[in-house]
């Protein structure tokens, strides 16, 4: 076998990072973009960053320059594997100490949609597209990921393909639904060994009975958000709803709460804000049932649309037999709160992820193309969380093992026996990180600006970060019982 030949270094800090890497590519050129990729999705550009941009060429005049196409064929054509890399940009997240999740976090499901023009894009027909508010031609990823009160990142993504694309439309066999994405995310999640606190979706996940099925039959622990108009049929002098049981509670203002709890919302800009939390039944109530449902608000006179969260939750109440029957952590209503509140970082945060490293901007048409870019994107993200905490942990000493193992399900899940975990490739020894770069070394012809943006990017991103709550019920942390594939009712 020949010794590799040397690749041209990235910018900065960023070869460390990128060089972790250069084992799942097979040639100097594959690595080579791979670093150009990295660097043109960090660097700051006046448009798109379509390949042309990336490339730091005129989008017309230089399209068929070598450099553009050399990025085209990376992304098209080469042969290597987008999930070995995604693989591996976790285990890089998961080893690091600025970063390794925890069983206080959450994992968080969500569909993003962004407009696209054309017929001939792998995935793009019209359809609901969140970030415009309608139905337009576009398309839409599901995807998962890990949060607390300090960071985020995206574990996986699924891209949804509509029922149009199929031969046999929704009774195709390869056709997926969102929520049968979004439990394909969440078994990712397991597999991955992924600690976190409950599963936590929108209304958009939260009303599918065929998610909520499947995590119910996991066993995991879930938080979801429900249509304030999703009801039940009861007797005409009942509440239907959790907003109508919620207003036939006692409440006489924030002075005289009656069956209102309290919440304090504390925001890493300073800012607090007092959320008044209920627990809800609706009839037929079994005598403890498998889940709860709670209404949280800031008024509960008027339960304002934008601040008022439906919940359906199965984590127990603390001191009941299902806290001990079930396995998992009890959590009272501020607890319940605060496990939600982490789902805004989608909101606040993936946003500024999309805009800045263009999650939307490719300009190519294949599915392979597609999920690579989308990968690239979060390895692009992943090195910004890496430059932010470099100041932190820039002094801490080298690992030469490989990372430690998280808080890992009682049993592997299905299809990863012995002899395959046996095989497992294992990471490369970790590089001492540099602290005079680690130190916020100014831009210049070997920096290029490649820490700028990373730090203005999530500057934005920790000043309106979710909110830490009132401390709730830590529990003994995530049990899960011993069976963990997911899968749908038929």
């Amino acid at each position: 076998m020949t010794e590799r030949r040397p690749c041209p270094p990235a910018p900065g800090p960023l070869e460390d990072y990128a060089a972790q890497f250069d084992s799942l590519f097979r040639t100097l050129a594959q690595r080579r973009n791979f670093r150009a990729y990295l660097q043109g999705l960090l660097l700051p550009r006046d448009r798109n960053k379509t390949l042309t941009a990336l490339a730091g060429a005129e989008p017309i005049v230089e399209a068929q320059a070598a450099p553009v196409q050399g990025l085209q064929f990376f992304l098209s054509e080469s042969t290597w594997d987008a999930e070995a890399v995604n693989a591996r940009r976790l285990e890089l997240l998961l080893w690091d100490p600025a970063t390794r999740p925890h069983e206080r976090g959450v994992l968080v499901i969500d569909d993003t949609g962004d407009r696209k023009a054309g017929t001939h894009t792998a995935h793009v027909a019209p359809q609901y597209l969140g970030s415009r508010g309608k139905v337009e031609n576009g398309i839409v990823a599901v995807t998962s990921l890990w949060a607390d009160e300090r960071v985020y990142y995206p574990l996986h993504v699924r891209p949804y393909t509509p029922a149009e694309h199929f031969p046999k439309g929704q009774r195709d066999p390869a056709f997926r639904t969102k929520p049968q994405l979004a439990v394909e995310l969440v078994a990712a999640a397991v597999a991955a060994a992924v600690p976190f606190r409950a599963v936590v979706a929108d209304c958009a996940d939260g009303d599918s009975d065929a998610f909520l099925d499947a995590l119910g039959r996991a066993g995991l622990p879930f938080v979801l958000a429900l249509k304030p108009s999703r009801g039940t049929w009861a007797p005409i002098d009942q509440p239907h709803t959790a907003l109508e049981a919620a207003a036939a509670l006692d409440w006489g203002g924030p002075t005289h709460p009656g069956d209102g709890t309290p919440i304090e919302r504390r925001f890493r800009d300073g800012h607090t804000e007092t959320w008044w939390a209920a627990e809800v039944q609706l009839q037929p109530a079994a005598p403890e049932p498998v889940t709860r449902l709670v209404v949280a608000t800031t008024d509960p006179g008027r339960f304002p649309p934008h601040t008022t969260w439906v919940l359906l939750t199965n984590l127990p109440r603390p001191g009941s037999r299902r806290a001990v029957k079930s396995g998992l952590a009890p959590a009272d209503l501020a607890e319940v709160v605060r496990v939600y509140g982490l789902r805004s970082w989608v909101e606040q945060g993936y946003k500024q992820v999309k805009h800045e490293l263009g999650w939307a901007d490719f300009m190519v048409r294949s599915d392979r193309a597609i999920r690579r870019h989308w990968q690239l994107v979060c390895c692009a993200f992943a090195f910004c969380w890496r430059a932010w905490f470099m100041p932190e942990f820039g002094d801490s000493p080298p690992e030469d093992g490989p990372p430690p193992t998280p808080t890992a399900p009682t049993r592997a899940p299905a299809g990863r026996g012995k002899k395959e975990q046996a095989h497992r490739s294992p990471h490369p020894p970790r590089r001492r990180r540099t602290p005079v770069l680690a130190g916020g070394a100014a831009s210049g012809t070997r920096l290029v600006g490649s820490l700028d943006l990373p730090r203005a990017l999530l500057a934005g991103v920790v000043r309106s970060a979710p909110t830490s709550g009132t401390a709730g019920a830590a529990g003994p942390g995530l049990h899960r019982p011993p069976t963990l594939h997911l899968y749908l009712r038929s």
